[in-house]
């Protein structure tokens, strides 16, 4: 979930979404500014005791959801919602789509909460509500519990105990274990994209009230497409993340090795992941050739990447993950919509 913001942020001030996976971290450099000095400077960036703040504007609170997200979030989990068999006008997909967009905002806001400090250190997340000052921390932390609560009622409601329990889980995770594991390791990248790639997942149960083998198809498309995205976000805003002190991948791997490296491991193996739909049965020839296409097209922009590792290469990189995941979601709808030929 936390993908789209940094590419939205990117897109409008200087160009979001979540390692090492590989070996190696434990000898790595330290974090530029990660030790006594910039801890106590990320301390007393947060906003103190007794601060006024201005008056409340409903536009914090909207940019506090990061509306980006969610509205991707909404795309997956309708995605895996129609692919399962349901209805395209119906309450249950509405249902569907309102309580796992408020448990979306929750987390992005309860994210925001608990990294305010480090986001008053960043400068492409300083102008946020609460390191500027424009929000209460208290009221913030209330907004965020209030509406992840209130998006797991709607799903165990409204949907099934199953999808309300993944939507419990992509909260937790992304707050509780991807938001504190970011100050500790890059591989926090890893595990910040789990939650990313429930929603799907979400819809897909939503209907069928299980989680068998096409619903893991829908989740693993959507976590190795994150990965090249994050990674190209990451070295592009590797300066600003050892502001804040976190050791993102780029951070800790200056001269980028790994990060090319796990950017084309990642991409290779998205390539046979996002073609299992039509294998399936879930889409036929049409996806599976869109698929391979735009696959590809992906990978060549992270072996682009990783041969010059250069800010124009993730530029590059983290535009064409941001053409692609809307792109092939565009064709396995269509290719849904179209009389089906699938692969024997």
């Amino acid at each position: 979930m936390d993908t789209l913001l940094r590419s939205s942020t990117l897109a409008t001030s200087a160009a979001p979404a979540l390692p090492t996976v590989g070996g190696g971290v434990s000898s790595a450099p330290a974090v530029p500014g990660r030790g006594a000095g910039a801890s106590g400077a990320a301390e007393t960036a947060e906003t103190p005791e007794g601060t006024a703040y201005g008056p409340l504007a409903l536009a914090d609170l909207l940019e506090m959801t990061k509306p980006g997200i969610t509205l991707m979030v909404a795309l997956t989990t309708a995605l895996g919602f129609l692919l399962a068999g349901g209805r395209v006008v119906s309450w249950q997909l509405a249902a569907t789509l309102l309580g796992t967009c408020l448990v979306a905002a929750g987390a992005s806001v309860l994210n925001q909460f608990w990294e305010r400090g480090s986001d008053a250190l960043m400068r492409r997340t300083a102008g946020r509500p609460l390191p500027a000052r424009r929000l209460d921390p208290d009221l913030a932390l209330l907004f965020g519990v209030a509406l992840g609560i209130a998006g797991l009622l709607e799903l165990a409601l409204a949907a099934n105990a199953l999808t309300a329990a993944l939507g419990a889980a992509a909260l937790a995770g992304y707050v509780f274990v991807y938001t504190p594991l970011k100050k500790v390791s890059s591989l926090a990248t890893v595990v910040g994209a789990v939650p990313g790639a429930l929603p799907p997942m979400m819809g897909w149960c939503a209907v069928r009230g299980e989680i068998d083998l096409a619903a893991w198809v829908l989740f693993g498309i959507l976590f190795f497409w994150q990965m090249p995205h994050f990674l190209a976000i990451a070295w592009l805003c590797r300066d600003d993340y050892a502001r804040g002190g976190f050791p993102m991948l780029p951070v800790i791997d200056p001269g980028g090795t790994w990060t090319a490296r796990q950017s084309v491991l990642y991409g290779a193996a998205l390539v046979p992941v996002s073609l299992l739909p039509s294998l399936l049965g879930l889409a036929g020839r049409l996806y599976f050739a869109g698929a391979l296409a735009l696959g590809l097209a992906y990978l060549g922009f992270g072996l682009a990447f990783a041969r010059r590792r250069s800010t124009p290469g993730a530029r590059r990189l983290m535009l064409a993950s941001l053409l692609y995941l809307p792109a092939v979601l565009a064709v396995l709808l269509l290719d849904r919509l179209m009389p089906q030929v699938t692969l024997h």
